[in-house]
């Protein structure tokens, strides 16, 4: 490892519950399914999110990115950084195992949350019921992080992102009222 590699072992810990809306169908036809699919559920039916997700919470320039929220002028720099010299390490192949309480999450633990979108058509506001899986707190994530440390990123600004992001936005979907977490871990990884 040279001296501008870092890993660190990180742990965020949920203060809002989690929503999720995976996307699971074409955009061209009506999708109907069991909510809970719309869940990250591996084939044992614990709990994950993908490590994509994370990366997009850290990296993204087309949606809300903690970088946008933390940084604010020249974040696009940093984001892009993130993108190029951010490696994130989950459980598997999956990504980042889900905990809830002090065992791994499971479909089971989910809970379908209602609500109706108005979605604007013209002059009218057409009703768009949404079906989501929220898992409640209390929820935990662990990960591996590695960094390379360059001019737009280095391991503080990453931690910053982290805890700044958490509070800010989330992770999941409808973020902000939902997915928000501390950093209750971060520790250089053995």
């Amino acid at each position: 490892m040279n001296a501008k590699e870092n890993v660190f072992s990180v742990e965020l810990t949920g203060l809002r519950p989690i929503m999720f809306d995976r996307y699971c169908g074409e955009l061209t036809k009506k999708v109907t399914m069991d909510p809970v699919d719309r869940a990250y559920v591996k084939p044992d039916s614990t709990l994950y999110v993908p490590v994509e997700n994370l990366m997009s919470f850290l990296s993204a320039q087309n949606t809300e990115s903690a970088p946008q929220r933390v940084i604010g002028k020249g974040w696009k720099a940093v984001a892009r950084a993130a993108l190029s010299f951010v490696e994130i390490a989950g459980d598997d192949d999956y990504g980042a195992t889900l905990y809830y309480g002090d065992r791994p999450a499971r479909r089971d633990d989910l809970v379908i949350r209602h609500h109706v979108a108005r979605v604007k058509k013209g002059q009218l506001a057409i009703p768009n019921p949404k079906h989501r899986p929220v898992l409640n707190r209390p929820w935990s994530l662990k990960f591996d992080i590695r960094l390379e440390e360059n001019r737009d990123l280095d391991a503080g600004t990453l931690k910053s992102l982290f805890e700044g992001g958490g509070r800010a936005i989330g992770l999941g979907t409808y973020r902000g009222p939902f997915g928000k977490f501390e950093v209750t871990g971060w520790s250089k990884a053995k």
